[in-house]
């Protein structure tokens, strides 16, 4: 059913600034009916606990039509379930009942390509004079038969696939069975504009957007330049991969995609609907944010790999961020996140004692900017240790064993201990549940004072109470040693101190009256200006 207009809960434009979005892989949330994947009617039934936690909002990650080579990311009907998800009646139940518990629907909308299954790409292929035969980046081979130019896929190898029919290439920014769109041309632009309006029509509140800085590529097709290896880094692709040895300056990051993405904001405008965009970029990709949500005529918010990177976020990097923030675009509105289900657990990836993890939970809900909560990072889960028999990700089998893939980070959740499949499903999971994540589950920590989940409900509880957290001033952000402190400042002013050390470590507060708040997340309390701070300790402190 079509629920036209406004979703219930979008009265408010400005609602995603500064939002909670609590991120579902949904092959791994719930399994409501025995098969070992998770589908939309157990994310119905799972909406409570995130409501519990405190989020504004949900993001699904892709539920729509497709055979699956890159788990949903290869879509082959945009605007219909897939059956193993459920239907589309069951999709309205998830918005229904999200709506009914204060939460907004967010799903990811896979823009820059399609799955080679897909209708428009089987009538593209045909020849070279169908009515789609420019819906798809194709390309004549050089006079020796190769590719068209150097561009390599992000999941190795050439970006371009040899076809046979049309005797082209098209061009995959990912698997060969990804097939690029070509947004130079503007039948496709609108026919991807209503797919967003079919899903707004739905009561969806809005999207969050993959691959965002890849929707067009250079019209001449020109290489990309070689990057010289002390200015590689494996934030976007791990190292093993060649990817890394390229400047993607032609391959991505058009100047197009700036018009683009203004059509989009104007389909988006009358449902107060918002977007958040992913900037897959290793060397530019804050710039890239700040110009994608600068000006109010973008999208809304993007999140760049700054904090989701392999190195621990520490406390001059923090400065960095901010400071090359700023310069960027002073109104550039970030989306913050620690994990996802393309990269590993940030407690592993970052070596995390549980005091640690606690921390930088209390970090991140302190930052300006929107965050993003991957399903059970509130249970500090960390990631799982599979066998390469195990692995069902492609991208984890090409680079195995110095790169894993990502399954790892998309085992099920738990949801309770005393159950080999922590409550996921009766049957067999897709992915194996480990022995280590089994007494990090929901039940387990529910209602245990010192556990990660009522941290992070007491974290989001905090950031729901000031909202000068949310959406005011982010000033005086500096790093002394290990210790990163700033002021959040609005209706009122909050500074912050945290330890992002295992030393001891004292801190002046800036001048003036302080109350220490956040006490139920460790926050020390104040005297005579100045505060002690322990290893992985805390200051959180309002303006009397």
């Amino acid at each position: 059913m079509e629920r036209e207009g406004r979703s219930v809960l979008a009265s408010d434009p400005e609602w995603w600034r500064g939002a909670v979005i609590y991120q579902i892989y949904p092959r791994s949330y719930q399994d409501s009916n025995g098969d070992g994947i998770g589908d939309l009617v157990g994310i119905v039934t799972r909406l409570d606990h995130i409501a519990s936690l405190g989020a504004d909002a949900i993001w699904i990650s892709p539920f729509f039509t497709s055979p699956m080579k890159d788990f949903g990311y290869d879509v082959s009907d945009y605007c219909d379930v897939d059956p193993m998800f459920g239907t589309l009646a069951d999709f309205d139940a998830v918005v229904a009942r999200a709506h009914d518990l204060g939460l907004r629907v967010m799903i990811d909308l896979v823009l820059s390509h399609t799955s080679d299954q897909h209708p428009w790409f089987a009538e593209s292929r045909k020849d070279r004079t169908n009515p789609k035969a420019d819906w798809y980046v194709w390309a004549e081979p050089k006079p020796d038969g190769t590719p068209p130019n150097n561009w390599l896929s992000v999941f190795g190898g050439s970006a371009w696939e040899w076809d046979g029919r049309r005797e082209q290439y098209f061009l995959h920014n990912f698997l060969t069975s990804q097939p690029d769109l070509n947004l130079h041309h503007e039948p496709v632009q609108e026919a991807l504009l209503d797919v967003a309006r079919f899903w707004l029509k739905r009561g969806v509140d809005g999207f969050r957007l993959d691959t965002i800085n890849f929707y067009f590529a250079d019209k001449y097709l020109r290489d990309n330049p070689s990057l010289p290896k002390p200015l590689r880094n494996d934030s976007i692709a791990p190292s093993v991969n060649p990817y890394n040895h390229q400047l993607h300056l032609f391959s991505k990051n058009q100047p197009e995609n700036l018009e683009f993405l203004r059509k989009f904001r104007a389909v988006l405008n009358p449902y107060n609907a918002a977007a958040v965009g992913e900037v897959g970029d290793a060397q530019r990709g804050l710039e890239i944010m700040a110009e994608y949500t600068s000006g109010g005529d973008k999208v809304q918010m993007c999140y760049p790999f700054e904090m989701l990177q392999p190195t621990r976020l520490t406390a001059p990097m923090l400065v960095e961020t901010f400071a090359r923030m700023r310069a960027a675009a002073p109104d550039a509105w970030p989306c913050w996140s620690y994990s996802n289900h393309d990269t590993v657990r940030h407690v592993t990836r970052w070596h995390l004692t549980e005091e640690a993890a606690k921390l930088y939970a209390t970090l991140l809900v302190t930052l300006r900017g929107s965050l993003c909560l991957y399903q059970g990072e509130e249970l500090g889960l960390p990631e799982a240790e599979l066998q390469l028999e195990e692995l069902q990700d492609p991208y984890g089998i090409q680079f195995w064993p110095e790169f894993k893939g990502r399954d790892g980070a998309r085992t099920p959740m738990v949801w309770v201990t005393d159950n080999g499949t922590g409550g996921f499903t009766t049957g067999k999971p897709w992915l194996p549940v480990k022995a280590p994540h089994l007494p990090l589950s929901v039940a387990a920590q529910t209602g245990e004072p010192r556990s990660m989940l009522t941290h992070y409900r007491a974290a989001l509880a905090l950031r729901r109470a000031h909202p000068v957290l949310r959406t005011g001033a982010m000033q005086d952000i500096g790093a002394s040693g290990d210790v990163a402190t700033f002021r959040r400042s609005g209706d009122e002013e909050i500074f912050c101190a945290f330890n992002l050390g295992d030393a001891t470590a004292e801190v002046a507060l800036p001048d003036g009256k302080w109350t220490a708040i956040g006490a139920e997340l460790g926050s020390q309390t104040v005297g005579n200006g100045r505060v002690t701070l322990g290893p992985w300790g805390v200051c959180l402190a309002k303006r009397d």
